[in-house]
């Protein structure tokens, strides 16, 4: 079993001098490397305890990696406290634009703003208050052969990576049992199954199946909220799956409705 070694007041330290650059793949952020798998410490602790959201990808890529080091090290340099630099590196470019937008419709259009007790669920991403909390299923940054990790070799039948899970993913359900979970992809839908599994976590209160997001995902996400009908979709969008996540997240949520 690794042991990760979270000393956040040397990471300071060390990214601070720097003002975040040129860090990332340098030893002194190494947290854990087992044959090809390297994972390295990037400002993804902060938890917001007001969250009522929680959006959980697969593992931050590079460049966003690099993104939050380098506001980190300004944050520091700049003269603000540990907390609030990495307050800050959190929320920096955290699924901006498109991305941003497909989410709030999706979820308005299965009914969750009515669930949560808000007009839209874009309220949620006001930065100010913290309604939405972005993790991934592995925390900190994993590479392979120094390439963003996609999901090979398996999460979770790979020792370290299904400890990753286990520890920090497993904190932040802890922290946050009361927040809807929306994992982007099966990946990160199997973490959090995952969790629910240990009792760790809320079947309830994970919103699995809605379309991925992304911008390439449009075709799926324009019939999720019927906008395209279902004779112009190309044959690789399979209709009927949406259709199937669509009615057991419409009946989820009417169910968080009336309890």
């Amino acid at each position: 079993m690794a042991k990760f070694d979270i000393d956040l007041a040397r990471f300071a330290s060390q990214v601070g001098a720097s003002a975040g650059t040129d860090l990332l793949g340098r030893d002194t952020l190494m947290l854990a490397r087992e044959g090809q798998l390297c994972v390295q410490w990037a400002p993804f602790d902060h938890i917001p305890r007001t969250a009522r959201l929680v959006i959980v990808g697969i593992t931050p890529g590079r460049e966003q990696a690099t993104n939050a080091l380098r506001a980190f090290g300004q944050a520091l340099q700049a003269g603000q406290p540990l907390e609030a630099a990495q307050r800050h590196a959190k929320l920096v470019g955290s699924f901006s634009g498109p991305m941003r937008a497909n989410i709030v419709q999706m979820l308005d259009s299965i009914g969750v703003q009515q669930a949560l007790g808000v007009p839209t669920c874009a309220v949620l991403f006001d930065a100010a208050h913290e309604q939405v909390h972005f993790t991934s299923a592995l925390r900190y940054p994993v590479f392979v052969d120094g390439v963003n990790y996609n999901g090979n070799p398996p999460l979770l039948s790979t020792p370290l990576l299904r400890q990753i899970v286990e520890t920090f993913l497993a904190e932040e359900a802890q922290l946050l049992p009361d927040a809807l979970w929306l994992p982007l992809g099966p990946k990160p839908a199997g973490a959090l199954r995952h969790l629910v599994e240990l009792g760790l976590l809320p079947a309830t209160r994970v919103l699995e199946g809605m379309p991925h997001p992304s911008g390439a995902n449009a075709e799926r996400i324009k019939f999720f909220l019927g906008l395209k009908p279902r004779a112009e979709l190309s044959r690789k969008t399979r209709p009927d799956l949406i259709d199937l996540a669509r009615e057991a997240l419409l009946a989820q949520v009417g169910r968080l409705r009336s309890a």
